[in-house]
């Protein structure tokens, strides 16, 4: 792994429009952010690219649909942006495409329901859409793979736990899902959907149940770091507090490891960015006990088993919407003291 010296913030020119929950892509030096919330909490068709050498915005042809929370990826010379929420705060099942080449969107087939909060992978240019949450506000279990070939969206085997807001990582064949929410309730569920058998498998559940927890994962081991933990029943007059919890799954060993003191986050806090980068497994910024969102980074070694200091972000933010990239990861918008417009990368330096 990089060591904690080998980390830097890049700076890149803010947002034309502040938002937060925008999904943002990566795609050959270019940045796309997409849709997301301004500061009236409505849903945007604003559609924003950033080219990187340059580091310029163009403002692109507006989404047809405006959306907050949608799944977005890109494909090929296409980004696809699938479900999330319209103006009036309902689930969409609009999918519709930018063609990188011609400028413009096109409407593609929808998703047989309306779904916010879908998790998405790719794989062989087919997309997997995972859960969601439906118009009923009830948690979907339905599994979607897309071809963009015959634009046309086929049911799988649904998942055993219904959420919406997983986290999903394409592991060889498998996608594992962990996390998520059922209604305000934080799900536990670790699952994994074989894409050769088509079939799913139940992990062990993630050890402690806590809302607003990041996860990552990072040479095969996935991670289920922070968040805010609820009182338990016997304890009903207490508070929520933020927790510095890492608990980490090996699937090779099929076991979560317990909790130790020692490999703690140095800092609580949830509604923050997790990622990979160099090696470590990294979180940024968030929610804690302060009362302005954090601007502190943390980086875990894997062979170290530790966390260490990274450098902080230049703008504290909660929220925030990220996307990786080569040697990147970026961190775009989200709240700082409104929703913000700063787009800012964490980096591995040209060490000599």
């Amino acid at each position: 792994a990089a060591g904690a010296g080998a980390f830097a913030w890049a700076t890149f020119p803010s947002m034309p429009t502040r938002r937060v929950y925008c999904s943002a892509v990566h795609r050959d030096g270019q940045l796309f952010v997409l849709g997301g919330c301004g500061s009236g909490g409505r849903a945007l068709g604003t559609a924003e690219v950033l080219d990187l050498p340059a580091q310029r915005w163009t403002t692109l042809p507006p989404l047809p649909t405006p959306r907050a929370g949608a799944a977005a990826l890109a494909l090929g010379k296409q980004i696809l942006v699938v479900g999330g929420v319209d103006a009036a705060q309902s689930p969409l099942a609009s999918v519709e495409v930018y063609h990188v080449d011609e400028g413009k969107w096109e409407k593609k087939a929808a998703l047989a329901q309306p779904s916010m909060g879908i998790s998405a992978v790719q794989r062989d240019g087919a997309v997997y859409a995972l859960g969601g949450m439906g118009a009923d506000t009830s948690p979907q279990a339905l599994v979607r793979v897309y071809e963009p070939a015959k634009d046309h969206w086929q049911l799988l085997p649904s998942m055993p736990t219904p959420c919406y807001g997983a986290s999903a990582f394409l592991q060889g064949n498998k996608i594992f899902v962990l996390g998520g929410r059922q209604g305000k309730l934080p799900v536990t569920a670790f699952e994994a959907f074989d894409l050769e058998t088509r079939s799913w498998t139940r992990y062990p559940s993630v050890p402690s149940r806590r809302a607003f927890a990041a996860c990552a994962m990072a040479d095969g081991v996935v991670f289920s770091l922070g968040g805010l933990q609820q009182p338990g029943p016997h304890n009903f007059y207490s508070r929520p507090h933020f927790v510095n919890t890492v608990e980490m799954f090996d699937p090779a060993q099929g076991v979560w490891r317990k909790p130790s003191r020692t490999i703690r986050m140095k800092e609580k806090r949830a509604d923050f960015v997790a990622g990979c980068l160099g090696g470590r497994v990294v979180a940024v910024g968030g929610l804690g006990n302060q009362s302005c969102p954090l601007d502190s980074v943390e980086g875990f070694s894997l062979s170290q088993k530790k966390w260490e200091p990274l450098p902080p972000m230049p703008t504290g933010r909660c929220s925030c919407s990220s996307c990786p990239a080569p040697g990147l990861l970026f961190i775009i918008g989200g709240v700082a003291q409104g929703p913000s417009g700063a787009v800012e990368a964490l980096c591995l330096r040209d060490v000599p």
